[in-house]
């Protein structure tokens, strides 16, 4: 894209209300109860844990680490902001719920009237949009931030499926580009064991955006043509444990950023590579995905550039206390937090781990 068409484009910006002003007291977590997915039972019938946001706020608020009045809520994203990449037939065949059925792998929603479809599940989905946008405004403001939520890595601007409905990643890349004044180049780090072929598909030709991803090769949804859009591409064989899996992640993450100079990382971290995943495959301890979220954080702070961390997938009901002692581990390093930046302390890899067995909440595989 030239000089011209990105000024053009920022001129032709619509109104929104996700780019809103956050008080200085409050810390770049992103997050609205209504990300949570409650509706007669039906969610259970995805191996997707539809309350996990939910209880990574709660585990969070245990540890004191965050309380209401010191995140910020999400918004939904409308139809008008949702405009900003998907296509208008797109957006009108949600309304059928045969489509949202086959799109969240949910059967029996292609039974239900549409208005509660909307309701229970695409407007969840469509408020975790909105809090990635958000988070990409205010990592840009604060120099990094995290929406509990979003993360639908394979949504393109036309089509959804695997769980996601809506491009919330190419959103908050071209809401950047819009309406930010110096942001011109991203760097997603796909970090979920599924390849992100929504987000690739959509950026296939835009020079503009940088992509990793590192996945399992041999699951869904091994797209080919999306692979095209891969600047540094990392597959993984069945099995891979931390060693192998950390070594590449650190090695690709800096890699990464010495190829190119971007002016924001979004960082797609799935849990779905924790050992024992239905869906994943990978055999990633709970101590390895702290320290993978950690190396990502770490280079991101010595390139100084600011970073968005979505959380994507994770298909077991451990992964939000995985997702919590993460965030907890990466403010006790400096990484994140009012103090981040501060003097780094000693990794709380070993201790979160052994403070969440002891109250209880196991980190064995089921």
């Amino acid at each position: 894209m030239s000089q011209k068409e990105a000024t053009q484009e920022k001129k032709c910006s619509h109104r929104t209300e996700l780019y809103i002003e956050v008080p200085p007291t409050c810390l770049p977590i992103v997050y609205s109860p209504e990300y949570n997915i409650s509706f007669m039972g039906l969610e259970k019938l995805h191996p997707f844990d539809a309350g996990k946001w939910g209880k990574v706020i709660h585990f969070l608020k245990e540890e004191q680490f965050i309380t209401d009045a010191n995140i910020v809520e999400a918004r939904e994203a409308t139809e008008e902001d949702l405009l900003v990449v998907h296509t208008k037939r797109y957006l009108n065949r949600l309304k059928w719920s045969l489509v949202v059925a086959t799109i969240t792998e949910i059967p029996p929603l292609l039974f239900l009237p549409n208005f509660l479809v909307q309701r229970k599940v695409l407007r969840p989905l469509r408020t975790q949009t909105g809090g990635t946008i958000m988070a990409g405004k205010l990592a840009i403001d604060r120099g990094w931030a995290i929406n509990v939520g979003g993360g639908f890595h394979h949504c393109s601007s036309d089509k959804g499926g695997g769980f996601c409905a809506y491009a919330d990643i190419t959103l908050a890349i071209k809401f950047l580009f819009e309406r930010v004044e110096g942001v011109s180049k991203a760097t997603i780090i796909d970090l979920d064991a599924h390849q992100g072929n929504g987000h690739e598909r959509d950026f296939l030709d835009d020079r503009r955006v940088y992509i990793m991803d590192v996945y399992n090769r041999y699951i869904y949804p091994g797209d080919g043509y999306a692979k095209r859009a891969i600047k540094r591409k990392v597959e993984l064989d069945w099995g891979t444990e931390d060693q192998e899996y950390l070594q590449k992640v650190e090695l690709h993450s800096e890699g990464a950023l010495n190829e190119t100079r971007p002016d924001i990382i979004i960082y797609n971290a799935g849990t779905d590579i924790l050992d024992g995943d239905p869906l994943g495959g990978l055999a990633i301890s709970p101590q390895g995905i702290v320290k993978r979220d950690e190396i990502v954080f770490r280079a991101a702070r010595r390139h100084g550039v600011p970073i968005l961390m979505v959380t994507s997938g994770g298909y077991q009901k451990k992964t939000a206390r995985i997702i919590a002692d993460s965030i907890l581990n990466l403010h006790r390093q400096g990484l994140v937090g009012g103090g981040a930046g501060e003097e780094v302390g000693p990794s709380l890899v070993p201790l979160m781990m052994n403070k969440s067995v002891s109250a209880g909440q196991t980190l064995s595989v089921l």
